[in-house]
């Protein structure tokens, strides 16, 4: 699992019990995914279809420093299914973990468009 983001948690980051609310993580995860995908698929037109089964597994509260970490499940026609893994690294404690997220590459005509890739590209590769 590659870590490619980190955010601090802040004050408007927080829930009722005063730790990270589950919502904003999920917004976080969800940005973290579609931008994997845009760099992967070399299309800003990308959507979420789908999210697995949500497994939260510990919090954090205001001031830890937590990482997201996506990575390549499967390729599909259309589609790009990745993994997630939130930590704390304060704690070094597994916050969240999602085994499927299904991204969707979409056309000019707003429909699923074949992307034709097969495998993890790296941006230096590409230069």
């Amino acid at each position: 699992m590659r870590f490619h983001t980190r955010k601090w948690i802040k004050p408007e980051d927080l829930n009722a019990n005063e730790t990270l609310f589950g919502g904003r993580l999920l917004e976080w995860i969800d940005e973290e995914a579609a931008l994997y995908s845009i760099v992967q698929l070399e299309n800003s037109k990308v959507v979420t279809k789908y999210m697995s089964e949500i497994d939260f597994q510990a919090s954090a509260k205001q001031g830890d420093i937590i990482e997201i970490g996506v990575e390549v499940v499967a390729f599909g026609k259309a589609s790009l299914t990745l993994s997630a893994e939130v930590r704390n690294m304060m704690t070094r404690e597994t916050i969240i973990t999602i085994s499927n997220i299904v991204m969707v590459n979409i056309g000019p005509n707003g429909k699923p468009l074949p992307h034709g890739k097969i495998q993890v590209e790296y941006v230096k590769d590409r230069l």
